[in-house]
């Protein structure tokens, strides 16, 4: 017989009353209405808000843009196969949130941070919210420090500074993927983290790019945010604020950071698909109202961060495709407007073998100055004047049959210029290479050289500077001056590479 002891059962009870929970969770459910093309309308989320993430039954998620009187408009993020009419959905309380830090250098993911690249989950419990404040004006410090693209016509004539936001602009196919990609090579050894988000482009660009970058030691230091063209809207939509989360992790950590958005036009069309869909009112172009601060709440977020709040920076380089050249379209002029710059492509000069194909009238950076070393400064200064007069002497000559002698030598002049600056792509120059070669260009040097023998003169002046001439590279790098033996050095060497090409015609 088992005997009940009333003493330990009242202890069984007591416990049971002191460790009752008596917390209530209130789950925010509502009902899919209707579903197609990307867009779930949904009845009875009443406490969601703007931006919430909501799940359904199938897992996939959404993300809550329009709030209705009635129903909540959700942008699906997947395909959304399992969605039906009828079945449940629920808020989550969050706000969509990316994983950040060290572990995604490397890496290549998707707008959810999640991994793409085959290599296993991402190590690391820092998250960032996608969506998140861009620094004040106190924060700020005003742009100083150079962020060299290796590009010689970038550095010298539209300089790019650490904190700034320089469009990259023009047609399709003239070069803008590479002048990008051109700047990431050439961070290597600079300590800067750099994140390339590619948006709605084919999943083998992307492949190529990891290839390419991976091959010339750049993918240690890169992260790579892909929403390729088959992927729904929403994530295209999301890519560039997700790569702006990644690199502001670092930015208030005190590093410097590169991002480029490839491209921004893309994910206008994105958003604008996403609107129309919701049933938004349509605007010019018919992109919705807001496209304008779609792209400016982004580009902001990039900043020079003053000393107490780190120093760290995020430069910022959108890159927006225009139709037949024309600038004057909405989102060119929107992008224009929010960035600090642009670098414009011409299709002409590509097809005219001027690689990069830099128009120079019509480029600007309106940090100038300020994100040039004193080294490239002191030479450079009658660069982008010089090539300007010759484009427009050049239309000029067209007509005009015999001209002077000035008119001519400036012509040459133009034309050993335009050489100068032609670069294959990968290859960026050092910041030495860089000043030795528009030396050599402003100051008249090459004005006897015929002109199909510019492009070996860089050649052969490079190596011989590498092979002789050492400690003028080491000095122009590390004290990023030109002093008077540099140049005495820098003169010698010019005039000796010169004098050998003389003799070979």
């Amino acid at each position: 017989m088992v005997s009940i002891r009333p003493d330990e059962i009242s202890a069984i009870l007591k416990q049971q009353i002191e460790d009752y929970d008596k917390s209530v969770s209130v789950s925010n459910v509502g009902t899919v209405l209707q579903v197609g093309d990307g867009i779930a309308r949904i009845y009875g989320l009443d406490q969601v808000m703007s931006g919430e993430l909501v799940v359904f039954e199938d897992g996939t998620e959404g993300l809550a843009l329009n709030l209705e009187d009635d129903n909540v408009g959700v942008v699906l993020m997947g395909e959304g196969v399992g969605i039906q009419e009828g079945s449940t959905v629920k808020a989550t309380g969050k706000i969509a949130s990316v994983p950040v830090g060290q572990a995604m250098l490397g890496r290549v993911v998707n707008s959810l941070g999640l991994p793409l690249d085959g290599k296993g989950e991402i190590a690391t419990t820092d998250t960032r919210l996608i969506e998140s404040m861009a620094p004040g004006i106190i924060q700020r410090k005003s742009v100083h420090e150079p962020m060299q693209t290796g590009i010689t016509a970038i550095d010298a004539m539209i300089p790019i500074g650490r904190g700034q936001r320089e469009l990259i602009i023009g047609d399709r196919q003239t070069g803008k993927s590479a002048i990008a990609i051109d700047t990431i090579i050439n961070q290597k050894g600079e300590d800067v983290v750099c994140v390339y988000v590619s948006i709605g482009q084919k999943a083998a660009s992307v492949a190529n790019l990891v290839e390419v970058l991976r091959e010339r030691g750049a993918l240690d230091y890169t992260v790579i945010v892909a929403a390729s063209a088959s992927e729904p809207a929403s994530l295209q939509y999301l890519a560039p604020y997700t790569g702006a989360a990644i690199a502001e992790h670092f930015m208030y950590q005190g590093k410097a950071t590169l991002v480029i958005y490839d491209d921004l036009t893309k994910q206008a069309q994105a958003y604008r698909q996403m609107s129309l869909l919701l049933r938004r009112p349509p605007g010019r172009e018919a992109y919705p109202g807001d496209v304008f601060y779609c792209h400016s709440r982004l580009l902001e977020r990039a900043a020079k961060l003053s000393d107490a709040m780190g120093k760290g920076s995020m430069t910022a380089l959108p890159i927006i495709e225009t139709q037949a050249g024309d600038v004057s379209a909405y989102i060119p002029t929107n992008v224009i407007s929010i960035t600090d710059g642009q670098v414009f492509l011409s299709s002409d000069l590509f097809n005219s073998g001027l690689r990069p194909a830099i128009n120079v009238g019509i480029s600007v950076s309106r940090v100038g100055g300020a994100a040039q070393t004193k080294a490239i400064k002191k030479i450079a200064g009658t660069l982008k004047l010089e090539l300007a007069q010759f484009d427009e002497l050049a239309a000029f000559s067209q007509f005009a049959s015999d001209l002077d002698a000035a008119t001519q030598a400036q012509l040459g002049r133009g034309k050993r210029l335009r050489e100068l600056l032609k670069q294959p792509q990968f290859s960026p120059l050092i910041l030495a290479e860089q000043v030795a070669i528009v030396y050599a260009g402003t100051k008249g040097y090459l004005d006897e050289l015929p002109v199909e023998k510019v492009s070996e003169f860089v050649r052969e002046l490079r190596e011989y500077l590498k092979a002789n001439q050492a400690e003028y590279i080491n000095a122009v790098q590390t004290e990023k001056v030109l002093s008077d033996a540099s140049e005495a050095t820098l003169k010698a060497a010019i005039k000796e590479v010169v004098a050998g090409l003389m003799a070979t015609v």
